[in-house]
C-alpha cells in the first residue's frame, strides 16, 4: 500500500528525516565556519557569563531552512504540491533571508547589532505586503478572525493587513529575543510548531502538518548541537525562519487569534522587553533585573539550563492549551 494511505507516519517521517538531515549537516557547516574564523559577536551588555560565547558559529538557520525545504518535497509527494504549502515555505525562507542578512551584516562589522530597526521594519512591511497579496490573491484567504471557544468570526476588512504586518513583525522578532539562550528558541519553537502540526492534521490540511513537522524535526536535530553549551547558533538567520513558519501556520489555519496562546512564550518574552524599555522611560527604574525576561532569571542566579527546562515546560502548556481550545471550538463549530 503507498505511503499516502498513511498521513500520520509521513508527518512522522518526515520530521524524523528532518531531525536526521540537520543533525548530520549541522556539525559541517560549525566546522566550516571556525575554519574562517567566522562567529557570533555576543552583546556586552547582557549577563556576564555569556561572554564566553565570543566566536560561537553562528547562522545555523540555513541549515534548518535546507533541511526543510529537501524533506518537505522528498516526503511530501502530491500532497505538498499546494499553493498554501508553497506560500508556507516562501515565508520561511523571506523571513531568513532577512535575518541572513543581518547575522552577515553584524559579521562585517564585526559588532553584535546588524540592520538597523528601520531597515528590519521595512524589510519585513515588504515581506508583508508581497505574501499578503499572495495570500488573498492566489490563497484564498479571508479577512475574517476565528474567535476561540465560539463558532463566530470577525470580518476586519482592510484592518487585516497592518494585523498582517503585526503578527509577522511581533513573532520573528519575538522568536528572535527568546533565541537569547543556548536551547531556548529551538525547543520552544519545536513544541509550538508540533501543537500547529496536530491542528493543520485536524484540519484535513497534511501539506501543512508536514511543513510544521519538517520545521519541527529541523529544530530537534539542530538542538542536538545547540543545548548548553552551545556549539552553534540558530542566528537571526534561524530565528527569523522558525518565527516566519510560526506565523505561515497560523494565518493559513486562520488560527491568528489562537497564536497568542500558542505562541504564549514569545508574547511573555516581547511583552517583558516593552514593560521593561516602557517603565524605564518614565520611571528611571527596572520591573525586571534585565529583559528579556529569561536573562531576568539568570540574574536571579537560576543556571541557564534551568531557565531553558522552565521555559520549555511552560511553552508546552500554553501550546497544549491552545490545542485544546482549538480542539473544543472546532467540535462547537460541527468539527469544522
Amino acid at each position: 500500500m503507498p505511503l499516502s494511505f498513511y498521513p500520520t507516519y509521513r508527518i512522522f517521517l518526515t520530521a524524523a528525516l528532518a531531525l536526521v538531515m540537520t543533525a548530520a549537516f549541522t556539525p559541517l557547516w560549525i566546522k566550516f565556519q571556525k575554519s574562517k574564523r567566522v562567529g557570533q559577536i555576543v552583546r556586552t551588555d547582557g549577563p556576564s557569563e555569556h561572554l564566553v560565547k565570543q566566536g560561537t558559529p553562528t547562522m545555523g538557520g540555513l541549515i534548518i531552512i535546507f533541511s526543510v525545504l529537501v524533506v518537505y518535497y522528498l516526503l511530501g509527494g502530491t500532497a505538498v504540491q499546494t499553493y498554501k504549502g508553497g506560500l508556507a515555505l516562501g515565508l520561511l525562507i523571506a523571513c531568513g533571508m532577512l535575518g541572513f542578512i543581518d547575522d552577515i551584516t553584524m559579521v562585517i562589522n564585526a559588532r553584535s547589532l546588524g540592520l538597523k530597526a528601520r531597515y528590519k521594519m521595512l524589510l519585513t512591511f515588504i515581506i508583508t505586503v508581497v505574501f499578503g497579496y499572495l495570500f488573498f490573491k492566489t490563497g484564498n484567504l479571508s479577512t475574517v478572525i476565528n474567535i476561540p471557544l465560539t463558532a463566530s468570526a470577525i470580518d476586519i476588512g482592510w484592518l487585516y493587513f497592518p494585523f498582517l504586518f503585526l503578527i509577522i513583525a511581533g513573532f520573528t522578532n519575538s522568536v528572535n529575543l527568546a533565541d537569547g539562550l543556548d536551547g531556548l528558541a529551538a525547543g520552544t519553537i519545536t513544541i509550538v510548531l508540533l501543537a500547529y502540526a496536530g491542528i493543520a492534521f485536524k484540519q484535513g490540511r497534511l501539506d501543512l502538518a508536514l511543513y510544521a513537522a519538517a520545521a519541527s524535526g529541523a529544530s530537534i536535530g539542530f538542538l542536538w548541537y545547540n543545548a548548553y553549551p552551545a556549539e552553534i547558533f540558530l542566528g537571526d538567520t534561524g530565528s527569523f525562519a522558525l518565527g516566519g513558519a510560526l506565523c505561515a501556520m497560523a494565518i493559513l489555519t486562520k488560527t491568528e487569534a489562537l497564536l497568542i496562546l500558542i505562541g504564549g512564550i514569545y508574547v511573555i518574552e516581547a511583552l517583558s522587553v516593552i514593560i521593561q524599555v516602557g517603565f524605564y522611560r518614565y520611571t528611571k527604574r527596572r520591573i525586571f533585573k534585565m529583559a528579556p525576561i529569561h536573562h531576568h532569571f539568570e540574574v536571579l542566579g537560576w543556571s541557564e539550563t534551568k531557565v531553558m527546562i522552565r521555559f520549555w515546560i511552560v511553552s508546552g502548556l500554553l501550546a497544549g492549551a491552545g490545542f485544546a481550545l482549538y480542539f473544543i471550538t472546532a467540535l462547537k463549530a460541527g468539527g469544522k
